[in-house]
């Protein structure tokens, strides 16, 4: 059973008014009493200056500033961990109505990455992935997915990440969620951050796991935005039962669909593949991979699996992880392993399931 949030263009999933929550140049509306240029500063503020309370925007009388101080956010701040020496950060946000997200902010010496979640929980089902092991609650606003974003910009002005960039540099979208599931709330936050924020469109990356529609009307955008394709397997059978949306879309439709991407843009799609025990390392499917990779000029990220709470699956060694890279190079494939960050708070790849405290699964109100 496909569930509908597989639509490409769904309906809002709440009806809420706030700074985040209103399209930039809709502002005024929040705002009637005030003269434009006042929408304005606060516009400044939102996209290009952001802070994480409305004190710190210096050049807007108090009475506004009070009149924020309790909307400003579309989410509250449940819960902040630390991991890698201070290196990686992630915060869960409690959404009003209820449901929680997470985003993690890694920090390397010459960019800062955040990875942010497209949706509150997942309703695709990988096995390996924490969230979708623990099910799909709504959809997120274009304004909840940009604020994640916009908070951890405020947040590394206020505590800067060891010998990185104060400010964020790059944008995955690879936290909670199918950002292809949600396309219209993805592509209007997609808009915010590249036309209003001002970033760079190719310092941003979408993933997927082969929502093909959607990865085609991806290409056909004007922003020159990344491509991620989550495989994880390079035959349907096996594919389809860690990913089953694969029944829908198999590898054939995937790989056609990121050649169009490729095409269409210019810009090579990298293939995800997180690598599990006697499942997806063997030589095998490396012989598989290879050719896939090489037709779409990809580079393969190899991810060694991180541990989540409902699958029996298992990283692969070390040995085996490098023996499967060494395979693909010999068959003239491109790829890397991917260091593994922010696992000792279950911040790493596949690990997002909204669990404060390290309790285990969803914990929003139903």
């Amino acid at each position: 059973l496909m569930p509908t949030e597989l639509r490409i263009v769904s309906d809002d999933p709440v009806d809420r008014d706030g700074p985040y929550l209103v399209a930039p140049e809709d502002l005024g509306q929040l705002l009637p009493d005030e003269p434009e240029f006042r929408v304005d500063q606060l516009r400044e503020w939102l996209y290009r200056k952001p802070v994480t309370d409305p004190e710190g925007m210096v050049n807007l009388p108090q009475a506004l500033r009070e009149r924020l101080s309790d909307g400003l956010w579309p989410f509250e701040v449940e819960q902040v961990q630390e991991a890698d020496g201070g290196r990686t950060r992630k915060w869960l946000f409690r959404l009003p109505d209820g449901p929680a997200i997470e985003a993690v902010l890694m920090g390397y010496k010459t960019r800062t990455t955040l990875c942010i979640s497209s949706q509150a929980g997942c309703a695709l089902g990988c096995t390996f992935c924490a969230t979708g092991q623990f099910g799909f609650e709504r959809n997120l606003l274009a304004g909840e997915i940009v604020a994640q974003v916009q908070w951890a910009e405020a947040s590394l002005r206020n505590q800067p990440m060891p010998n990185s960039p104060d400010h964020v540099t790059n944008i995955v979208y690879m936290g909670m969620g199918e950002p292809l599931a949600n396309y219209r709330q993805v592509r209007e936050s997609l808009r915010r951050l590249i036309e209003v924020k001002g970033m760079g469109a190719r310092r941003i990356t979408v993933s997927t796991v082969g929502v093909v529609p959607g990865m085609r009307k991806l290409a056909d955008e004007p922003w020159q935005v990344g491509l991620a394709v989550s495989l994880h397997a390079a035959e349907d059978e096996l594919r389809s039962s860690l990913i089953p949306l694969n029944d829908r879309h198999p590898l054939a439709e995937v790989e056609a669909a990121a050649q169009y991407f490729f095409d269409t843009t210019g810009r090579r799609v990298s293939i995800e593949w997180t690598l599990m025990d006697a499942v997806n390392d063997t030589d095998e499917q490396a012989d598989l991979l290879a050719p896939i990779a090489r037709r779409l000029d990809a580079h393969v990220n190899l991810i060694p699996m991180n541990p989540t709470p409902l699958t029996e699956d298992r990283p692969s060694s070390d040995d085996q992880v490098e023996s499967f890279k060494d395979r693909l190079l010999a068959l003239g494939a491109n790829a890397t392993v991917r260091t593994i960050r922010g696992q000792a708070i279950d911040g790493a790849c596949g690990q997002l399931r909204a669990a404060p405290d390290g309790r285990p699964g969803l914990t929003s109100k139903r």
